[in-house]
């Protein structure tokens, strides 16, 4: 099993591994500049070994990116704990955090989640992820690494293409009529959600909004091959992987995933909101 930890040690690896090639340096190069066994590079860069602060500090100065430091510093930071804050792992810029979700994603086969008031990264046009970031940095004081954040963002979609993946993902009515962003960029985002009806490895359903529930819609979770849960709050991430929680967020979607729509009537439901929501 993939770890929420050691996924963000592998990201932090591929980083590590970048700003090294950046330099234009070889690992065995590199291992002597530092006084280091080359074998504690390759460890490092490949997620077989954690960083502790000293070691990315003299990695950033070595490879000339004495800037990257803090960024470097924050992404060691995040494999510390199952409930992370927010703050601490922005505290760098959103990059870092995108990163490790093109990991986590990559080594996962079946997902089942659910978004309530957003339309899921997975599936979130540039656009439209660019205004949701901005937004977060502004909302937590963090520095804007915007740019940066989207393409990794968009990297994690390269996973609805790949063979043997399933996404299936809910997504309550009310997030397809949210303007978080502005009116065209929106429509565009709806249109986006269109074309991912009938993929093979997504099954998108809509929770529409005046559907008999069995529970109140809650909040966004995301339950990765039945093994792990991951739940977002305004300041935190958590990660659950006991039986009882698993069992009750599976339930949780089975809930609300009986009161999805798919197919012609999610089409329909999204473009019902795409033309209420179309440009004035």
């Amino acid at each position: 099993m993939t770890t929420d930890f050691q996924s963000a040690r592998v990201a932090l690896g591929a980083r590590l591994r970048e700003l090294r090639a950046e330099a234009g340096l070889s690992g065995k190069h590199l291992a002597a500049l530092l006084d280091w066994q080359p074998s504690k590079v390759s460890r490092l860069e490949n997620g077989k070994q954690t960083a502790v602060a000293e070691d990315l500090v003299a990695w950033a100065a070595a490879t000339g990116a004495q800037d990257q430091a803090a960024d470097l510093e924050s992404r060691r930071r995040g494999l510390e704990s199952q409930q992370r804050s927010w703050r601490r792992q922005l505290s760098a810029g959103h990059r870092a955090v995108q990163d490790r979700y093109v990991v986590e994603y990559r080594t996962t086969a079946t997902m089942r989640g659910y978004e309530a008031t957003v339309i899921p990264g997975l599936f979130q046009t540039p656009d439209y992820a660019r205004h949701l970031l901005v937004g977060n940095s502004e909302l937590m004081q963090s520095p804007r690494d915007t740019e940066a954040a989207v393409a990794a963002r968009m990297r994690r979609q390269e996973v609805l293409y790949e063979a043997g993946k399933l996404f299936r993902v809910l997504v309550w009515e009310g997030a397809l009529h949210a303007l978080v962003c502005p009116r065209e960029v929106m429509a565009g985002q709806l249109d986006r959600l269109v074309g991912l009806i009938g993929m093979s490895t997504v099954e998108l359903g809509i929770v529409p909004l005046g559907a008999p529930l069995q529970l109140s819609p809650k909040h966004g979770f995301w339950i990765f091959d039945e093994e792990r849960v991951i739940v977002e709050t305004v300041n935190t991430e958590l990660s659950f992987d006991s039986a009882d929680d698993l069992a009750l967020y599976g339930r949780v979607w089975d809930g609300l995933n009986a009161a999805a729509a798919y197919g012609p009537q999610a089409h329909r439901l999204i473009a019902r909101a795409r033309h209420l929501i179309a440009p004035m």
